[in-house]
């Protein structure tokens, strides 16, 4: 598969991006704003796509997705940002990507969500704006019958060493989970497409990853 990823250079893109290029069957592009990250998602096995999806139009980012089979939503304002980077790249790039996967005819669609996330959340701090943010997010991807999308929503990110060990179902309920185990939950929903038009919560339990995956997808 042509997968191409958006937040190229983030903390779970660059380990999915090692994930799928050492499947050795896959064509891995990340999309990053800076040109000096570009040797990382090499060193990753990725190609580097130079855009910034902020102030890119839907037509320039649909012409890096023309030929790809799946795209993945994976980029954020980042912890440090204010309210205003939540509503441009946690909400804007992520329903600019997603129009833009409609307009290349790419239907496999996966995004990494957040726990939480929901466009009715209150409140005015900053994590308020980012849960609401992503939540607004998530149903512009869900109004789309033109992509089959599954939304992802992981639990506390932490830097743990991966233990492929997962809970993943509609209501997990709070708890971490590592960013390994994450890229590797991707991977495994972009293999499995009958998991299209789920919304899932994810946190680190005692099921193997393929495994997890399998039983959402109903096999």
């Amino acid at each position: 598969m042509r997968i191409v990823i958006a937040g190229g250079h983030g903390q779970i893109a660059l380990r999915l991006e090692r994930l799928l290029a050492a499947r050795g069957n896959n064509e891995v592009a990340g999309i990053i704003r800076k040109a000096e990250q570009g040797d990382d998602l090499r060193e990753a096995g990725a190609e580097p796509v130079l855009l910034d999806l902020e102030s890119a139009s839907v037509e320039e980012v649909a012409a890096h997705l023309q030929g790809a089979d799946a795209a993945v939503f994976a980029a954020g304002a980042g912890p440090g940002s204010g309210v205003a980077r939540k509503d441009t790249v946690d909400k804007g790039a992520a329903v600019l990507f997603a129009d833009a996967a409609v307009r290349a005819g790419v239907r496999r669609h996966v995004v990494v969500s957040s726990m939480g996330a929901d466009a009715k959340h209150e409140g005015d701090d900053v994590f308020d704006v980012y849960q609401r943010a992503k939540g607004e997010a998530d149903d512009h991807v869900r109004g789309l019958d033109a992509l089959d999308w599954t939304i992802l929503r992981p639990g506390a990110l932490t830097n743990d060493a991966g233990t492929g060990l997962v809970r993943l179902e509609a209501r997990t309920g709070r708890g971490p989970v590592t960013r390994d185990d994450v890229a590797a939950v991707v991977a495994e929903l972009l293999e499995t497409p009958a998991t299209a038009g789920l919304t899932l919560e994810l946190v680190g339990g005692s099921t193997p990853v393929s495994v997890a995956v399998k039983a959402v997808a109903g096999n």
